[in-house]
């Protein structure tokens, strides 16, 4: 082991953050150029982006939990996290040099559908990433104490954080093609060197707690997720719906969607919440994490996939100009617009981790400094419908955004992993996806719809404002143990 993990020392903890700033990195040039190119270069249309987008969210649901229950319990290459670390870096580097080459790709394969290779490339993109995000966020709590915990998800925040907005300089600066090429040699050198400088206990925090390890089974986590069952019942329901052609009359089927989703969310923070301090899992307070979370994504999400809508049609040098008019320069205007904005967003993610929320947690508790930096969040968005008017107000409001994007990326890793079993990691960091990717999801099938729709895109704004403010009152009633942030604790990874 090194001295500096023996230490816990910041140079460690930077170390420790590389694999997941590469994931970091592969999300961030999806981010900035893959609605970009699809809608720019092989002209697809906005409900179109979203079904590709959609192709993400699938593999999350399947990738991150299952690499997750793996992880716990297998031991190879020196390590638990180590190996999907490393297949999922060079998975993402290769699809990330795909993007750019789709068409060339239909090409090849001989066939005339764009679309399909499009959703394929990001289906493979998005499940390599999130055959990473699960071990690397994992690996962290593998190696750091409780005490210790949040320091190294903030950490972790901030250096990936600082490469986002490098991310989004470079496309800003010099261009999205030049960006995704950049990515990908870095997520493969994040990926593959830093993972064998970071040694994994072979025994997860088994001196933390005497208690039996719980063993869960398919009806339990589907228990466990009791606040995403409306989302859920929606995914399986939009993929099929789209892949069949098929509209419910009168939306029956997405009000039944809805009802079922009021039903969960009652019935999760109806619960007494009890804080144990055994070592087990709080499945009711990982719950309401869960529940909390799911509408944060939905937020998130729709301004990531559908801003470029906004930038397009609300912005008004660019909504007086015919589609078929749009020149490639105008849609290179439009994409520096977008990388700016995200550069911004991320600039404001990676300064306040480490150098604001950690100190700030510690005297107000994670779970009040996250839903503060919400509703900031909130109010950002507000600012962005009712003033978004130009370039300038956007980079101001995306700018005050970045105070709830940074504590969404750091502190519910950590306030998750307080409430539920250290050896069982794994698992329930993959479950805790779901809390993101099923929301990505509504984004992408039922949100895009309404968007496509609706001839105001202001509506977008609308729709995160209302998702954030209402994500940040369901964190009020998410209950935390006060004393673990500070309290010494037995256990590897500590000073």
């Amino acid at each position: 082991m090194l001295a500096i993990q023996k230490k816990m020392t910041n140079s460690f903890l930077t170390l420790l953050s590389l694999p997941a700033t590469a994931m970091g990195f592969a999300l961030s040039v999806q981010i900035s150029a893959l609605s970009w190119i699809l809608s720019t270069k092989f002209g697809l249309a906005i409900h179109e982006v979203g079904l590709v987008w959609a192709a993400g969210p699938i593999a999350g649901i399947l990738g991150q939990v299952i690499v997750g229950i793996i992880s716990d319990k297998v031991w190879f290459w020196n390590g638990r996290r180590r190996p999907f670390i490393l297949i999922g870096g060079i998975l993402a580097a290769l699809m990330l040099l795909a993007l750019p080459n789709i068409d060339k790709i239909a090409d090849y394969l001989n066939t005339g559908s764009i679309l399909g290779v499009a959703i394929t490339v990001a289906l493979m993109l998005d499940l390599s990433i999130n055959v990473s995000f699960n071990p690397t966020r994992s690996i962290i709590a593998d190696v750091t104490s409780e005490k210790d915990r949040t320091k190294g998800y903030t950490w972790m925040q901030t250096i990936s954080g600082t490469f986002g907005v490098l991310a989004y300089a470079i496309g800003a600066i010099k261009g999205n093609y030049f960006l995704i090429y950049f990515g990908a040699a870095l997520v493969l050198l994040f990926s593959v060197i830093p993972p064998f400088f970071i040694e994994e206990p072979r025994t997860l925090h088994e001196e933390e707690t005497n208690a039996p390890q719980s063993n869960f089974s398919v009806k339990d986590i589907f228990n466990a997720i009791k606040p995403l069952w409306g989302f859920l019942l929606y995914g399986v329901y939009g993929l099929v719906a789209k892949l069949l052609n098929y509209t419910a009359p009168y939306h029956w089927a997405e009000i039944v969607c809805l009802m079922v989703e009021i039903y969960a969310l009652l019935a999760t923070f109806m619960q007494t919440e009890v804080l144990r301090t055994d070592g087990k899992t709080n499945l009711y307070g990982f719950q309401k994490v869960l529940g909390a979370h799911a509408f944060t994504w939905v937020g998130i999400q729709t301004m990531f996939v559908y801003m470029f809508a906004y930038v397009r049609h609300q912005l008004p040098e660019f909504a007086v100009i015919d589609d078929a008019a749009l020149t490639p320069a105008l849609n290179d205007k439009i994409g520096s617009i977008l990388s700016w904005a995200f550069l911004i967003l991320n600039l404001v993610a990676a300064i306040l981790p480490a150098l604001v929320l950690e100190p700030l947690t510690r005297r107000i508790g994670r779970v009040k400094t996250h839903y503060l930096c919400l509703a900031v969040m909130a109010i950002a968005y507000g600012g962005i419908l009712f003033l978004g008017n130009s370039p300038a107000a956007i980079y101001f409001f995306m700018a005050l955004a970045g105070i709830g994007w940074a504590a969404t990326v750091s502190l519910p890793f950590a306030i998750m992993s307080n409430k539920v079993d250290q050896r069982q990691m794994g698992l329930f960091m993959g479950l805790f996806n779901l809390s993101v990717v099923l929301p990505q999801l509504l984004a992408s099938l039922f949100i895009g719809q309404i968007i496509q729709n609706t001839p105001n895109k202001a509506i977008i704004f609308m729709i995160c404002a209302l998702c954030l403010g209402f994500s940040a009152l369901l964190w009020t009633l998410v209950k935390e143990r006060k004393f673990v942030i500070d309290a010494p604790v037995k256990g590897g990874g500590g000073h």
